[in-house]
């Protein structure tokens, strides 16, 4: 028998909305008349430039992107972004600071390191990256090139909710997990990136939403692929951008809009994580691992009291298709990943199931 479709808790690559699925299903021979699939247009015929422009006019709406930024489709993920970063934006006055809450920024700092001088402006790693600092705990410099920090730690399941007051210093933030999930005045950052396998589209392909007069800069050593001002320029087409992962995201966008826009998806998302905290902080056997005031709505973290129960956890959720809940191999201990595809009855059926499990184990 076919298997029914899971709910699927994963980090990324995540749950895609079904319908936007169906969409692209039906799409995937015959594009709307074209008698070809969209994997197989050329990135520069009309049919698929309807698609493009369609896409980034509809993300610049949503997110309410001013013109003083521009829109780039780049390829390889929000890792590849962590050189890009330095690469285009250190070279001003050769300093950045980095705000370093979590594994992935933490390797985005060390890859800045090989190109200008970075400051630590905080680290949480003195309490294993379960909180988040508060503005006056944070050590600026004035002649920083920029200020970095990831705005949803995805393995540690920490969260900022607030935006960094910089100054003069320009914001830039991976925003991964967590974009499109909150409103964001796109006005108040130099650059926002993001992989969008986890709330925007399948694998393949980063977003970047960067202030036009910060991009030129770039070292003389960055790869020519790398660099913001050909990539604006070129409008994200140098070369043969990632055409079914920016389809994709033109789908996800539409759906977006029907579940009324990021505003929407902001209660909603913050409903789906209480669900899930309501349950662990109710609970003898699971607790929380992030600190209260810096809980994730997007990657709920949380354990019980041994490897072994966590690991049966897993294995008996994935009987009630409830997948993908095991930690990340470095830290361990469970995970629910509840981005904006995973819907309430998902989050719902976890907190009876947690419920269950708690009650037949004690």
């Amino acid at each position: 028998m076919p298997q029914e479709r899971i709910y699927n808790f994963s980090s990324g690559p995540s749950m895609l909305p079904q319908p936007v699925l169906e969409e692209a299903a039906a799409d995937m021979v015959n594009y709307r008349g074209t008698g070809m699939s969209v994997t197989e247009m050329s990135h520069r015929g009309k049919d698929y430039l309807a698609i493009f422009d369609e896409t980034k006019a509809d993300l610049k709406r949503i997110m309410k992107i001013p013109d003083t930024h521009e829109i780039l489709f780049m390829q390889g993920g929000a890792t590849l972004q962590f050189s890009a970063v330095p690469l285009n934006l250190i070279g001003r006055t050769g300093k950045a600071d980095y705000a370093v809450t979590g594994n992935f920024s933490t390797i985005a700092m060390e890859e800045a390191t090989k190109y200008g001088d970075v400051n630590v402006a905080y680290s949480t790693e003195d309490r294993n990256h379960t909180y988040i600092p508060a503005q006056e705990q944070l050590k600026l410099s004035a002649d920083a090139s920029y200020f970095y920090y990831c705005s949803n730690n995805t393995i540690y399941g920490t969260e900022w909710k607030y935006v960094p007051e910089t100054g003069a210093v320009p914001l830039v933030c991976d925003m991964s997990s967590n974009i499109m999930s909150v409103p964001v005045d796109v006005s108040k950052y130099g650059l926002i990136y993001a992989g969008v396998q986890k709330n925007m589209a399948p694998a393949g392909m980063a977003v970047v939403i960067i202030d036009k007069t910060l991009a030129g800069a770039e070292l003389p050593i960055t790869p020519k692929l790398l660099g913001y001002r050909l990539m604006i320029d070129s409008d994200s087409m140098n070369n043969t951008p990632p055409c079914f992962t920016i389809y994709m995201l033109g789908l996800v966008l539409k759906w977006l809009d029907a579940q009324g826009g990021v505003e929407g998806m902001s209660k909603l998302k913050a409903a789906k994580a209480q669900i899930l905290y309501d349950v662990l902080d109710d609970s003898k056997m699971f607790r929380a691992i992030a600190e209260k005031e810096a809980r994730s709505d997007m990657n709920v973290t949380f354990r019980t009291a041994s490897d072994e129960l966590d690991a049966k956890f897993v294995k008996e959720a994935k009987q009630n298709c409830l997948e993908t809940l095991a930690g990340h191999r470095n830290v361990g201990g469970l995970r629910a990943s509840i981005y904006n595809a995973m819907p309430a009855e998902g989050v719902e059926k976890l907190a009876a199931f947690m419920r269950e499990f708690e009650t037949k184990n004690t």
